[in-house]
């Protein structure tokens, strides 16, 4: 906000029209145009304040965006919102750290560390209780039991706790995020009965030693003798990627996409926060369905718009009628798919009209064996060219990416042929080119180890 440190009059000074007919004006019955105005003085706070912001964006971006997140805790869509404009920036938003985090999104080197106050369900007492605790406990919890000795169990509650661990929070003390939950329920009664024995007075030996140098030891000590469920494996990463969402409203430790960004780059597919330069454009894009929703025209016949998102960020799609019918089976929340389509301007918004889909699991290459002298041949170029023309047909229909793989052992190398070559479907080509002579077979564009 502007401080004024002075006023002064000046008299009746003109002001300026910044209004636009067509938005913030009234046209009046003779012609003339009543005008929305902003005095000097009004225009002039303004002006300063887009400065101060401009300035603080532009030489202290980590900083700037770490006060944007806080200020916005209580709304996970400005959230989600800031923390893509962060991912454009190349700032990273750190988890959630039960060791490091504050209540307010914190600047960290070039990265911001998650703000408590964001985390869904945990309150301002909780959090004021979170921050004391680990102040008592020298600064760090070695241990979920250690968390759950040192805070108050009645207002940080059970409810609480599973929040943090599925928000990734204790991730630096221990990863597996599934053995904390079922570690939880034990840890807690063990600290609640330790807390009920301190009050009787049944301390033990080590405890009555307060102020001791064998303290701290004793509790390291006490902290380890902590019950514990039988060992289980670790959520799978899409388990723990979901139920992270599902907790702090969007995926913070990682992206399911990540792991298949590299594969899917055969496909040439753009990030979503490219759809500005692609207006118009044919495109595709790997995203995951965030939200489905089906209407029905006044024809009688369905259409939907989808929430899709990337690593870049979030967008929304649409798919007409004659899509719909081909693709339905297809819009399911949390869906994996690869999108083809154009990219649309509606009212200021950019949308992908979307004309094909197909689930990225299921996406197939073709892939064609070719020793040096078969690829240096024009004859066998010529036969190859005429098959593949033969199969892509209508170019919106061919999908699917054709690989040559040129020369065997070490000297391979692998050629992504050019889009105008790819085909409809895998197995017809396939074939073709088997019948023709060619060495050719189908592959998963994602191995189902993925």
């Amino acid at each position: 906000m502007v401080k004024i440190l002075s006023r002064k009059s000046l008299g009746i000074q003109s002001v300026y029209d910044i209004g636009v007919e067509k938005d913030h004006n009234f046209l009046l019955a003779n012609g003339l145009v009543a005008s929305n105005c902003f005095n000097k003085s009004h225009s002039t706070a303004y002006a300063y304040i887009t400065y101060q912001t401009a300035y603080l964006k532009a030489n202290y971006p980590v900083e700037y965006m770490a006060a944007l997140l806080t200020a916005s805790s209580d709304s996970q869509e400005k959230i989600e919102k800031y923390r893509e404009n962060c991912q454009k920036m190349g700032i990273d938003v750190l988890p959630p750290d039960i060791n490091r985090s504050h209540k307010d999104f914190t600047p960290f080197g070039e990265q911001i560390l998650f703000g408590l106050s964001a985390v869904k369900g945990l309150g301002e007492k909780a959090i004021e209780n979170i921050i004391k605790a680990r102040k008592e406990a020298g600064g760090k919890f070695t241990s979920l039991a250690d968390f759950c000795s040192h805070i108050d169990l009645q207002i940080v509650k059970k409810n609480a706790i599973e929040t943090l661990i599925l928000g990734g929070a204790f991730d630096k003390i221990q990863p597996n995020r599934n053995q904390l939950m079922h570690d939880l329920e034990l840890v807690i009664n063990w600290a609640q009965k330790r807390a009920r024995e301190k009050e009787s007075g049944q301390m033990n030996l080590f405890d009555l030693m307060g102020g001791s140098s064998l303290e701290k030891n004793s509790q390291d000590t006490s902290f380890e003798q902590a019950p514990s469920a039988s060992p289980v494996e670790d959520f799978s990463l899409k388990e723990k990627l979901e139920k992270e969402k599902a907790t702090l409203g969007f995926y913070v430790s990682e992206h399911p996409l990540k792991a298949i960004q590299k594969a899917t780059q055969i496909l040439s597919p753009i990030n979503l926060n490219e759809f500005e330069q692609k207006v118009k454009k044919r495109v595709s894009a790997v995203v995951i369905v965030n939200a489905v929703k089906r209407i029905t025209t006044k024809q009688g016949k369905s259409m939907a718009f989808l929430g899709i998102e990337d690593i870049s960020g979030q967008a929304e799609a649409v798919v007409f009628t004659d899509t719909y019918e081909k693709i339905q089976k297809y819009l399911i929340e949390d869906s994996h798919l690869i999108l083809w389509g154009k990219v649309d301007r509606r009212e200021d918004k950019l949308q992908l009209i979307v004309e094909d889909a197909e689930p990225i699991e299921t996406v197939k290459m073709v892939m064609v064996r070719l020793s040096l002298q078969e690829a240096t041949d024009l004859i066998t170029q010529q036969n190859l060219k005429v098959i593949l023309q033969e199969q892509s047909a209508d170019k919106k229909q061919a999908t699917v990416p054709v690989i040559g793989i040129i020369g065997s052992g070490q000297h391979r190398q692998f050629v992504r042929f050019g889009q105008n070559y790819w085909v409809q479907n895998e197995y017809r080509a396939v074939d073709a080119l088997i019948k023709a002579g060619f060495s050719a077979y189908a592959e998963p564009l994602i191995p189902i180890s993925s």
